[in-house]
């Protein structure tokens, strides 16, 4: 098992950290699309926000064992979005979710109970306080703290990270939806059935006390009210976005429902509204028009991750100015792990997947090495007081990093970022994952 593991390498941080079968999910192909509030201006990231970009993608600003297991805010909120895929037995009791408060991350803050939260997402989170999913803070700023100090049980966090992990989230932009008017109203875009759900989802029920669902989803302000209500799911909890929410499911504050239709269904029992079998059709397909969106996913590739560490290698430049270690070390520290986990889709020669492919990703799992190197430099020119020095080295890892897209692109036919051999990949390690017996068979579970 281990010679095994050494040949099919896990992306991610140590996952002995973590109980079996836990899955954080690094080894997605397709993306959520992640839109910069700035950027889709034709600006740029400010320093601030690309300070945030970064230590947001960060384990380090988390405590053991988060940060051992590699374990990011970036690992719940990929992109800005969620992680559908995360699941870590004892903790979640549904992919996409985690009991927060938990022995695991932080013992000084468990209370022995087991409170499954549904991760949301974080598009367009500047409009939707308060914050957390029983709208406990007003802050955005507060709650992040809370996140990083009491739930993972990370080291007080200077103000200036606090804001700037707070400048990136405000950045984060819901995507455009055609099927949408700016007035919250559906547009000609969506279909007959959905705009007979617009007309249900309005509609006043003696039920709910003459209110609408669009009473608290309300249309014209981002299908939000900014209060909590108890709907009989076990207390009272903040009202949601519906924009993108087709591709945040599960639904409720405990990803209870895994559809549209099971969230409807619940609403007629629950108020006693007696729907017809095509009402519920036309609410659910009213549902989905709001919740859709343009190009919601983005292929993971060599490129993106670039662009995305060049960002991040921005806030390194007012570090080297201010002569700012701690930002230095937060990150050299974060984008070399992210670079190593880049060099993880370039499998090795012992790995079945890439044995046959060498002469492409060599030379990828190469560059990657040597650019973790040059960032090493950054930071040992720093540690000597050698600001200019370092000035030049960061200077020199991204004109390398630039120099090595083409090494990079080249291997990705044959790498873990084609959804295929990322398949294979997979079902190989989940192979290796099942007990045997002595006679070779898997062990019944």
């Amino acid at each position: 098992m281990l010679s095994a593991a050494i040949a099919l390498p896990a992306l991610g941080g140590d996952p002995t950290v973590l109980p079996p079968a836990s899955l954080l999910g690094e080894e997605k192909v397709k993306l959520p699309r992640e839109i910069l509030h700035d950027e889709a201006d034709g600006g740029r990231q400010s320093d601030l926000v690309a300070l945030g970009n970064m230590a947001f993608s960060s384990p380090l600003i988390f405590g053991d064992p988060a940060r051992k297991a590699g374990i990011s805010c970036e690992t719940c909120h990929n992109a800005g979005d969620v992680n559908q895929l995360m699941f870590i037995p004892g903790l979640s009791d549904r992919p996409g979710g985690l009991a927060v408060v938990n022995s695991l991350f932080n013992p000084q803050t468990t209370n022995d109970l087991h409170r499954h939260i549904d991760i949301p997402s974080l598009r367009g989170i500047r409009y939707f306080g308060p914050y957390g999913r029983d709208g406990r803070m007003a802050s955005l700023r507060d709650f992040t703290r809370n996140v990083i100090v009491n739930e993972f049980a990370g080291p007080e966090p200077s103000p200036k990270l606090v804001d700037a992990i707070v400048a990136y989230m405000e950045q984060i932009d819901y995507l455009p939806n055609p099927k949408l008017k700016t007035t919250g109203q559906l547009s000609d875009a969506a279909d007959p059935a959905a705009h007979r759900g617009e007309v249900l989802f309005n509609r006043s029920f003696p039920q709910m006390g003459n209110q609408s669902c669009a009473s608290c989803h309300k249309p014209s302000a981002l299908f939000v009210d900014h209060l909590q209500h108890d709907i009989g799911s076990g207390g009272a909890y903040k009202t949601q976005t519906l924009l993108n929410a087709d591709f945040s499911a599960p639904y409720f504050h405990d990803g209870r429902f895994a559809t549209f239709a099971e969230v409807v269904d619940y609403f007629d029992d629950y108020y006693k509204l007696g729907l017809a079998a095509g009402e519920k059709s036309d609410l659910v397909a009213y549902l989905t028009a709001v919740g859709d969106a343009e190009q919601p996913f983005e292929n993971a590739s060599p490129n993106l991750e670039i662009d995305e560490l060049l960002a991040f290698s921005r806030s390194l430049d007012r570090a080297i100015a201010e002569k700012d270690m701690a930002v230095i070390n937060l990150g050299v520290g974060t984008i070399a792990g992210e670079m190593r986990e880049m060099q993880e889709h370039f499998p090795g020669p012992s790995d079945p997947v890439g044995a046959g492919q060498q002469a492409l990703l060599k030379p990828a799992r190469s560059a990657a090495a040597r650019l973790v190197i040059q960032l090493r430099r950054v930071q040992s020119a720093a540690e000597a007081g050698d600001f200019d020095k370092a000035a030049a080295a960061l200077k020199t890892f991204r004109d390398q990093t630039e120099a090595a897209r083409s090494v990079f692109m080249a291997a990705v036919p044959v790498s873990l970022y084609d959804p295929d051999l990322a398949a294979k990949h997979q079902a190989l390690v989940a192979e290796l994952l099942v007990p045997k017996t002595s006679a070779g068979q898997p062990t019944p579970q």
